[in-house]
This record gives structure tokens, C-alpha cells and sequence, in this order.
């Protein structure tokens, strides 16, 4: 009597050897922002973000923001946050999305390695522009907790409404200094020495200006619940080495008994 066994369930054998060794803990995340607000609404500088062990804490609302933040909502430039942020956790990937982000666009980043053992929490930052100190961020580091331990994914995505605009009150607001005004100077400010607190009222200030993308600007159509910023995340587990060597040595294997089989067939 002939048998023979097929070459697919072999190899979806060693295939099923090999997963099990796969390092769940390493993962490669891919990061996706896009602005959801109205059309000629509000646009946002590059994303600055971190996936970390939950110590960094950029700002606290009702307190005086500090340099970190503050390169953030003046500027847009993380020239402070980063730093500051590589240096309260070393461990933590620290990367930037970078582009002006206008109604309607969207960016990605690169796969970025992270070890979830270490880092399972998301920290993020990005100037609200046309402003002069308006931004976006989270005050709580472990408020967004995106994987568990074994690497896997709690939340897809993080959606911000307009009402988690935050006024870093350390500029008064005036066009003539702002970002992303056609015609504003963004390197003078004039202080204001004031508190962090969620707040958009001083965009009314640039209704009907042109934004250095073209368009005429309106936050007409903002409420509190308008959805204007979403955060994606996308995570795949990265195998280690030795995950790689049993799959090719399950492949190996696979090709191997179906030969002898072939081989007892024609005998038989």
C-alpha cells in the first residue's frame, strides 16, 4: 500500500515548532497620525513621541510649564522635550513624525524596535498651529499604556477631540508672533507667565488669516467633541535568531522525510 504525506502539512509542522520560540516581548511598532479636524481648521507641527517605562512626565496641568513642553507649544521643535525626555529614561525609543500636518493628511513612521518588557507605555507632544503656545500631549505617563508585558497590543489608537487642546499660557496670543501665519514672526513672544490648562479659546484670534499652508483659517468648526487628531498603532512580534534556525531546520526536515516517503512509494 502506498502512502505518502504532503510536502504542506510538513512544513506547516516545523512551522508550528518554530513559532512557539517566538520573542513576543520584541516588537517592531509602526506609528500613523492624522489630522481629522474641518477643512482650513486647525493643523499640527511634526509628532514628538516616545514608548517608554512611564517615568518621563513632560508637563502637569495647572503648573507652570516647563523648558520641555514649552519647546513644544511655542515652537514645535522638541528641541527641549527630547532631550529631556532621552535623559529622564534612557531606555525609551524616542522618535519624531516630522511635516506640517493639515486637515485631512496623514503620516506614518518607520518600524521602531521596542522591547516591551521595558517600555509599554506612549508618550506624545505636537504644537497645535496657527498659535503662539496651543499643543497636544498627555500630562499623565502612564496614561496610555499600548502594550503588556508579552508585547501585545491594549489599544489601537488614541482619537484627541478639540476639547484636549492644551494652552501652554507662557505666550500671549497675538498673530503677529505666531507660527504658521503668513506674515508672523515665530522667534518673538511677548510672556504671559501663566498655567497649563486645556484650553483653544485664543484660536478665534486667526480667524480669516492665511496659514503658511494657503489656506484661510476658521475654527468655526470646532466643538468640544470634534474628533481632530488620531494616533494609530500597528505592532508585529520580531522572532529571535534561534526561531529562525528551527524553522529552516523545520523546513529542512519536512523536505527530507518526503523524499524517503517518495522513495518507500516507487519501492512499494
Amino acid at each position: 500500500m502506498r502512502r505518502f504525506i504532503s510536502l504542506a502539512a510538513l512544513m506547516g509542522a516545523g512551522l508550528l515548532v518554530a513559532g512557539t520560540g517566538a520573542n513576543a516581548q520584541n516588537v517592531k511598532l509602526t506609528v500613523k497620525v492624522e489630522n481629522l479636524a474641518p477643512t482650513n481648521s486647525v493643523s499640527f507641527a511634526p509628532l514628538h513621541f516616545g514608548i517608554h517605562n512611564g517615568t518621563f512626565d513632560a508637563f502637569n496641568s495647572g503648573s507652570v510649564g516647563g523648558a520641555a513642553i514649552i519647546s513644544i507649544a511655542e515652537g514645535g521643535s522638541g528641541s527641549a522635550w527630547l532631550p529631556a525626555f532621552a535623559s529622564a529614561d534612557p531606555t525609551a525609543v524616542i522618535s519624531t513624525i516630522g511635516g506640517a500636518l493639515t486637515p485631512g493628511a496623514s503620516h506614518m513612521s518607520s518600524p521602531l524596535l521596542v522591547d516591551s518588557t521595558i517600555n509599554r507605555y506612549f508618550t506624545f507632544a505636537s504644537m497645535v498651529i496657527p498659535s503662539n503656545d496651543l499643543f497636544i500631549g498627555n500630562d499623565n505617563p502612564a496614561m496610555f499604556q499600548i502594550f503588556d508585558m508579552a508585547g501585545n497590543l491594549l489599544i489601537n489608537q488614541i482619537t484627541l477631540t478639540a476639547n484636549r487642546i492644551w494652552d501652554a499660557n507662557s505666550e500671549v496670543a497675538d498673530p503677529a508672533n505666531a507660527a504658521f501665519v503668513v506674515g508672523g514672526n515665530n522667534d518673538l513672544r511677548t510672556p504671559e507667565n501663566g498655567t497649563v490648562a486645556f484650553d483653544r479659546s485664543e484660536l478665534a484670534v486667526f480667524n480669516g488669516l492665511t496659514t503658511a499652508a494657503g489656506y484661510t483659517f476658521s475654527d468655526a468648526g470646532l466643538s468640544d467633541s470634534t474628533p481632530i487628531y488620531r494616533i494609530s498603532f500597528t505592532a508585529n512580534a520580531v522572532p529571535e535568531p534561534a526561531t529562525w534556525a528551527m524553522m529552516i531546520g523545520g523546513f529542512a526536515l519536512a523536505g527530507s522525510a518526503l523524499r524517503h516517503r517518495r522513495a518507500a512509494a516507487v519501492l512499494a
